[in-house]
């Protein structure tokens, strides 16, 4: 039978308010931003801002390869840290029902084959350190979460100290290290995908237009590495404020907008200029008189076709208003999809059947093809379809159960956990890095015209809808 504690007591919140307060060193970078982070994740995405790990005193337990995590008779139990209550409580049940989808027996599974159980705890109201705590006094063998990149650098000292590996739902690759796996999907990954499909196809002038906020840092960081990388052009990287405004008034200065317009404009009066005076002046006559506002429409319709911008792939990471506001800008600097190669995060696939007005842009994602023997099993024991979050978990008890069974439901050993094959899970194969990092293998996807995107293959065609539309 699973275990699911919860600390939303009083004197369960002031015994983690304590714990917190004594290991302030290694909390307090993060806490400042943990309530923003837990509103991305609430959009499907973990954190991205930086945290430092201070370790403990006393030193961490190396957990080199072949080690196995736990000593006690719980030792075979997942230790899963979610926020089981409070305003990201449904996120974190729906991502625990799918850990229980991977860690169930499968048809055909021996009865004698070891399977771990779960053993739940609730990260809500400040209770990570105590869910930590719990988790290692019960003798969890592994733990499966949390979900923000400041919950994992709260838990990361414990769980190390105690050698008691951890798979962390952030995609923060600042918070993997020997023992503790980033294990959401990271910019750098996505990025560094985009780039070389965009070189492959021949683009060479990079520029990123991106938010002011961890993921738009995230983004652009991951951009001029992987230029770098890939013996590019330093990239033209500009961040702008959320407002309308801003955003226009960026795009305009990034796309030299100005300049291309007063090309664009001088090019269209050259020729009125080499009428004859008298039909010049016969035109001017007879032309129709309009007012103020029938000329601004009718100088935005007729509006000179500017040049290509000075980029030929353009990086993005707004969604929701702020992808329409800047999707907006673009059009207003004629920052065309035939002439720049749009990209975009993987956030993006939740809902480009409304990306239509861009459309060729790309974004980088797991091929969904895999996803639907998870989406099955998930709705037979839940009835209802998961939401993308849930992959995470599944993925992440995939990894669990495999390698508990593996060892004979001895533990779970760091050789097994980074086996060089991964694990196949919702999301295709991943695979847990010795130093904390994950790799997964991610496909690029193309918004349609109509909304929606088609999986490309190595040749940039769309792959046959049955294997990748999203």
């Amino acid at each position: 039978m699973d275990r699911t504690c919860r600390f939303p007591s009083r004197k369960g919140a002031r015994a983690a308010q304590s714990y917190q307060e004594r290991n302030a060193s290694v909390s307090s970078s993060s806490s400042g931003r943990s309530g923003h982070t837990s509103r991305r994740l609430l959009r499907h995405l973990s954190g991205v801002a930086l945290f430092a790990l201070t370790a403990c005193s006393s030193g961490p337990v190396s957990l080199s390869s072949g080690t196995t995590a736990g000593t006690t008779s719980g030792a075979r139990n997942v230790g899963v840290l979610l926020p089981l209550s409070g305003p990201n409580g449904a996120l974190g049940n729906e991502m625990l029902a799918a850990a229980r989808v991977a860690m169930a027996p499968k048809p055909g599974t021996p009865a004698t084959a070891p399977v771990p159980q779960i053993d739940a705890h609730d990260t809500a109201v400040g209770g990570a350190a105590a869910a930590i705590q719990a988790a290692v006094s019960s003798g969890d063998g592994i733990i499966l979460g949390p979900l923000t990149s400041p919950d994992t650098s709260m838990i990361a000292p414990v769980a190390i100290q105690s050698g008691v590996p951890v798979i962390a739902f952030t995609s923060d690759v600042a918070q993997g290290r020997p023992g503790v796996w980033a294990f959401g999907l990271s910019p750098r990954q996505q990025v560094e995908r985009l780039v070389a499909a965009a070189k492959a196809e021949g683009r060479r002038q990079f520029a990123a237009f991106l938010p002011d906020t961890p993921l738009g840092h995230a983004m652009g960081d991951a951009l001029i590495v992987a230029c770098q990388e890939n013996a590019l052009s330093a990239p033209q990287v500009t961040y702008h404020a959320p407002t309308p405004e801003a955003i226009n008034s960026g795009l305009a200065t990034l796309s030299a907008r100005d300049s291309r317009m007063t090309a664009a404009s001088g090019e269209a009066a050259a020729p009125a200029q080499d009428l004859p005076t008298d039909l010049a002046n016969a035109l001017s006559s007879t032309a129709p008189k309009t007012d103020d506002a029938t000329a601004k429409v009718g100088s935005a319709a007729t509006a000179p076709v500017m040049s290509a911008p000075p980029f030929d792939a353009l990086l993005l990471a707004d969604t929701g208003l702020g992808l329409k506001n800047v999707i907006d800008a673009m059009k207003a600097s004629q920052v065309r999809t035939t002439d720049v190669r749009v990209m975009g995060p993987g956030l993006w696939a939740a809902f480009a059947g409304k990306l239509g007005s861009i459309a060729g842009a790309w974004y980088a994602a797991p091929d969904p093809a895999g996803r639907k023997a998870f989406v099955q099993a998930f709705a037979a024991a839940n009835h209802r379809v998961p939401k993308p979050m849930a992959d995470l978990a599944y993925d992440a008890g995939t990894v669990a159960a495999t390698t508990y069974q593996a060892s004979g439901g001895s533990g779970y050993p760091v050789d097994q956990l980074t086996r060089p094959e991964g694990f196949v899970g919702a999301d295709g194969v991943v695979r847990l890095m010795p130093d904390g990092s994950t790799e997964r293998r991610l496909g690029i996807f193309e918004v349609q015209p109509g909304g929606g995107a088609r999986l490309l293959g190595a040749d940039g065609k769309p792959v046959p809808t049955s294997s990748g539309a999203s």
